[in-house]
């Protein structure tokens, strides 16, 4: 052989069809995603009662769906209340369905070796909205939305892109829990109602 690398790219005896698993996996999508929801009805949307808040699972990798690259989720913010604290790298946004309130935001000072670090800074930056405004987070933002009224709940639309998941970089982070957080606590649409108003009573 004329190469000089030739012992080494001759070495091993491993077989594995990797590329005719593609090909495969490629020929087989078809008859996958016809069994994935493209329409996802609310009864089919799952509810949570997260360290972030109030949630309703609108499109997510563990639903079913046909969405390949966006997690998204209705959040409820009870009156005079406020989401969790938290920061994640992928960049998000939010349409204001219904309430008025305001977002704090702190960006952070990021560096990237053979390590991950990131730093708060000093400013933290108030961020005021109504319903029909949408809200964007910068990528690695610690952020928290709030209520701003006493009577009336707050209802979220988010959107977050997957990709940063697949890529090995779901860096989320929780700060702060949502007040309304109760570990195991199994929530519908009728005790939600009741949440929202006791919380409006004790705002009162």
């Amino acid at each position: 052989m004329a190469w000089d690398e030739s012992r080494a790219w001759r070495r091993g005896s491993a077989n594995q069809a990797l590329y005719q698993g593609l090909l495969e996996d490629a020929a087989g999508a078809p008859v996958r995603n016809a069994k994935r929801k493209k329409v996802v009805h609310p009864e089919d949307m799952p509810w949570e009662m997260s360290r972030q808040g109030l949630l309703k699972h609108l499109l997510n990798e563990g639903m079913n769906t046909r969405m390949e690259t966006v997690d998204a989720y209705m959040q409820i913010i009870p009156p005079g209340s406020r989401s969790g604290r938290h920061r994640h790298l992928a960049e998000e946004c939010l349409y204001v369905v219904e309430g008025r309130g305001y977002d704090l935001h702190q960006d952070c000072d990021v560096e990237i070796t053979d390590t991950y670090h990131w730093k708060p800074q000093a400013e933290v930056k108030r961020w005021d909205w109504e319903a029909g405004d949408v809200i964007y987070i910068p990528p690695n933002t610690i952020h928290q939305h709030f209520n701003a009224d006493a009577e009336r709940p707050v209802r979220l639309i988010s959107a977050i892109n997957r990709i940063y998941k697949a890529c090995g970089l779901n860096d989320l982070e929780q700060l702060e829990d949502a007040p309304e957080y109760l570990p195991g606590k199994a929530l519908s649409g009728e005790l939600v109602e009741q949440l929202l108003r006791a919380a409006a009573k004790a705002s009162v």
